[in-house]
C-alpha cells in the first residue's frame, strides 16, 4: 500500500487506464463465490446506435440499488414529511433523489472505468489508519440501514397478523427470514435482479393502491412538487426536509453501486464499450430511480393527503380506519416489501465493503449473521420495553445517522472520480465537480443542523464529553479526506511526500502487489 511506505520514485500508474488488461496478473480464486462471480455478457449491437437488447443486458445493477431509496428509513421519512408538511416538502423529494442520482452516477463511473469497486480503491490509495476508520464508518451506516429494515419487517409482521405477533416477535422473525435470501442467488444473477424486481413491482402496486383510495388533491400535488418554497413551515418541517436528504442518499449504497456495475462482461481495452457502458448504466439508473421517486411519492402524498396535521403513529392502522381493512393489510404487505429488499442489498454492501477496505472475504452466511446480530439487539431491546412510538424515533436517528456518516461516501467518490490518473479521459468536468462540491457542502449544512438540532436533547452533561470526543475523530477523518481531496484537484502545494499518488497514480509495482495480494 503506497500511503503505507515512505517516499518513493514518482511515475504515471496505468492503474485505473482503460488500455490496461482486465486481468494484470495471476489472481487468487475466492474461496467462495459473490454476487460477481458470474458476469452478464453483453450482446454486440451496431455501433453509435442505442440499442433495448443492450439496456437488458445492463439493466439490474440499478435496481438493486434503487432498494436502497425505497428502504422502510424512506418510507418512515416519507410519511412523517406528508403529516407533518403536507405536499409543501414534495420538490424536496424530487431534487434530493436528482441528487442521489448525480452520486450513484460517479459510483457507477467509478466500477466501470477502473474495473475496481470504492472500497478496493481505497484500499490501494489511503494508508491504513484513514481506511480502517472509513471503513468502521461505513460499517456503522450498514448496521444502522439493517435496524431500518429490522424495524419496518417488524411493524410490518404485526399489522399483517392484526397484532397477534408483538413487536419484539416480528423483529425476531427477521432472523430467520433474512437466511431465506442467502439461497436465491445460487438460482442465477440474473434470476435474483428479477425477484427484486417483484418487489419493487409488489412495493409500486401496494403503495400505489394507497394512493388511489386517498385521492389526494392534484392540484395541490403539482404545486408542492414544482414549486420550491414552503408556506408557513417552521422548525419542524426544516426538520423533515433535511430528514428527506439524509433518508435518500445512503452512504453504503455509493460503494454497492460502484461494485454492482463489476458483474456485466465490460472490454476495458475499448474506450467505445466504456463509453457505452457509463452512458446504458446511466440511463439505468435514471429508470430505476424514476420509479423509486414514484413510489416515495406515493407514500408521502397518501399521507399528506389524509393526516396532515394529524397523528401518524401506526400509519397501518390509521389508513385500515380510513380506508377499510385492505388497506392496511396493503400497507403492510408494502412495507413488508420495502424490508426484505432492502435486507439482501445491505448485506451485499457489507460483504463488498470488507473485501474492498479489508481483503478479507466471509460467506454470505457469516457476513449477514454479523451485520443482523448488531442490528437486532439494540432494536428487540426498544421492541420489548417501549412502543411503536419509540421505534418510530429510533427510525427518525438512524436517519440522522446515515446523513452524517455521507460524507465518508461522498468526498472519496468525488476524489477518485476526479484524478485523471486514474479516470483518464473519464474523471469528471469543471461542471461534474462543482455539482458535487455542492451537494457536499448541502449535506455538511445539513449536518450541522441536525448536530445544534439534537444537541440540546442530551439527557445529561456527561454526553457532551463523549459528543466531543466523537465529534473529534469525526473532524479528523473529514479533514483528511478534504485534503486528499483536494490533492486529486491538482492543490500540488499541498502535497506531502507520502501522497504525491493522489496526484500522478500508483506504481505500477504497487498495482501488480495488491492486485495478485
Amino acid at each position: 500500500m503506497t500511503g503505507d511506505k515512505g517516499p518513493q520514485r514518482l511515475s504515471r500508474s496505468s492503474y485505473g487506464s482503460i488500455s490496461s488488461p482486465t486481468s494484470p496478473g495471476p489472481q487468487q480464486v475466492p474461496p467462495r463465490e459473490t454476487y460477481l462471480s458470474e458476469k452478464i455478457p453483453i450482446p454486440d449491437t451496431k455501433p453509435g446506435t442505442f440499442s433495448l437488447r443492450k439496456l437488458w443486458a445492463f439493466t439490474g445493477p440499478g435496481f438493486l440499488m434503487s432498494i436502497a431509496f425505497l428502504d422502510p428509513g424512506n418510507i418512515e421519512s416519507d410519511l412523517q414529511a406528508g403529516a407533518v408538511a403536507g405536499f409543501k416538502l414534495l420538490w424536496v423529494l424530487l431534487w434530493a433523489t436528482v441528487l442521489g442520482l448525480l452520486c450513484q452516477r460517479l459510483a457507477a463511473r467509478l466500477g466501470v472505468v477502473t474495473g475496481k469497486d470504492l472500497g478496493e480503491v481505497c484500499h490501494l490509495y489511503y494508508p491504513k489508519v484513514p481506511r480502517t476508520l472509513l471503513w468502521l464508518t461505513i460499517e456503522l451506516a450498514i448496521v444502522g440501514s439493517d435496524m431500518q429494515e429490522v424495524i419496518g419487517t417488524a411493524i410490518a409482521f404485526n399489522l399483517l397478523s392484526a397484532g397477534r405477533i408483538p413487536l419484539w416477535g416480528g423483529v425476531l422473525i427477521t432472523i430467520v427470514d433474512t437466511f431465506f435470501f442467502l439461497f436465491l442467488d445460487n438460482y442465477g444473477l440474473r434470476k435474483l435482479e428479477a425477484f427484486f424486481g417483484l418487489l419493487i413491482t409488489i412495493m409500486a402496486l401496494t403503495f400505489g393502491y394507497e394512493y388511489v383510495v386517498a385521492r389526494p388533491e392534484q392540484g395541490a400535488l403539482l404545486r408542492g412538487l414544482l414549486l420550491p418554497s414552503c408556506p408557513g413551515c417552521g422548525h419542524p418541517e426544516l426538520l423533515q426536509a433535511v430528514g428527506i436528504v439524509g433518508a435518500i442518499i445512503m452512504p453504503h449504497n455509493i460503494y454497492l453501486h460502484s461494485a454492482l456495475v463489476k458483474s456485466r462482461e465490460i472490454d476495458r481495452a475499448r474506450r467505445v464499450d466504456i463509453r457505452e457502458a457509463n452512458m446504458y448504466f446511466l440511463i439505468e439508473a435514471t429508470i430505476a430511480l424514476s420509479v423509486s421517486f414514484i413510489i416515495n411519492l406515493f407514500v408521502m402524498a397518501v399521507f399528506g393527503q389524509a393526516f396532515y396535521q394529524q397523528t401518524n403513529q401506526a400509519a397501518g392502522v390509521i389508513l385500515g380506519c380510513l380506508f377499510g381493512p385492505a388497506a392496511l393489510y396493503i400497507w403492510a404487505i408494502g412495507l413488508l416489501a420495502a424490508g426484505q429488499s432492502s435486507t439482501m442489498t445491505g448485506t451485499y454492501a457489507g460483504q463488498f465493503v470488507m473485501e474492498g477496505f479489508l481483503r478479507l472475504r466471509w460467506s454470505r452466511f457469516a457476513r449477514v449473521l454479523l451485520t443482523r446480530s448488531c442490528a437486532i439487539l439494540p432494536t428487540v431491546l426498544v421492541a420489548v420495553f417501549r412502543d411503536l412510538r419509540d421505534l418510530s424515533g429510533l427510525n427518525d436517528l438512524l436517519n440522522v445517522l446515515q446523513s452524517l456518516l455521507l460524507p465518508f461516501a461522498m468526498l472519496p467518490i468525488l476524489t477518485f472520480t476526479s484524478m485523471p490518473a486514474l479516470m483518464q479521459e473519464f474523471a469528471n468536468g469543471p461542471l461534474s465537480k462543482v455539482v458535487t462540491s455542492c451537494i457536499m457542502a448541502l449535506v455538511c449544512a445539513i449536518n450541522l443542523y441536525f448536530v445544534v438540532s439534537y444537541l440540546p436533547s442530551l439527557p445529561h452533561p456527561a454526553y457532551f464529553g463523549l459528543a466531543a470526543l466523537l465529534a473529534a475523530a469525526y473532524l479528523g477523518l473529514s479533514t483528511y479526506l478534504v485534503w486528499t481531496c483536494c490533492l486529486a484537484h491538482g492543490a500540488t502545494f499541498l502535497a506531502h511526500s507520502s501522497h504525491h499518488h493522489f496526484l500522478y497514480g500508483l506504481l505500477e509495482e504497487d498495482q501488480k502487489g495488491e492486485t495478485s495480494g
